[in-house]
């Protein structure tokens, strides 16, 4: 688990914030890695590792996938983060992909394609 890995990730979550959220984000959204909490930039770290594995394990082949597709790996990878470091979440902490909003769906989807792009050599 690099934690570079999950800076980068971080950086992708508070650029599909900025674009996708409605209106001014919570600030909690926003907050740069160096004040994230410990848990969430581990967590951070491993969803990056996670998302990088699928995409070479695939051989490139997830650029096939929608971003539907794509956002909803990334958010049942931080799903189980947030199950593995928060006793009791709040649902909306661990909602199914269609109970999302809209914004979260579309910034999950940035990530993995940001990390699709700049961790996996084009074919």
């Amino acid at each position: 688990m690099s934690m570079e890995n999950g800076q980068v990730f971080r950086e992708a979550w508070i650029a599909g914030v900025r674009k996708h959220y409605p209106g001014e984000p919570k600030p909690g959204y926003v907050i740069p890695w160096d004040e994230t909490p410990d848990w969430e930039q581990r967590s951070a770290a491993t969803v990056y590792d996670l998302i990088a594995a699928f995409i070479h394990g695939s051989g490139g082949a997830t650029r096939q996938l929608t971003r539907t597709q794509k956002g909803q790996f990334v958010a049942v990878c931080w799903a189980a983060q947030i199950h593995r470091h928060i006793p009791n979440p709040k649902p909306s902490y661990v909602a199914a992909w269609n109970d999302l909003p809209s914004w979260q769906q579309e910034t999950d989807a940035d990530i993995f394609e940001h990390i699709e792009i700049t961790s996996v050599p084009p074919r």
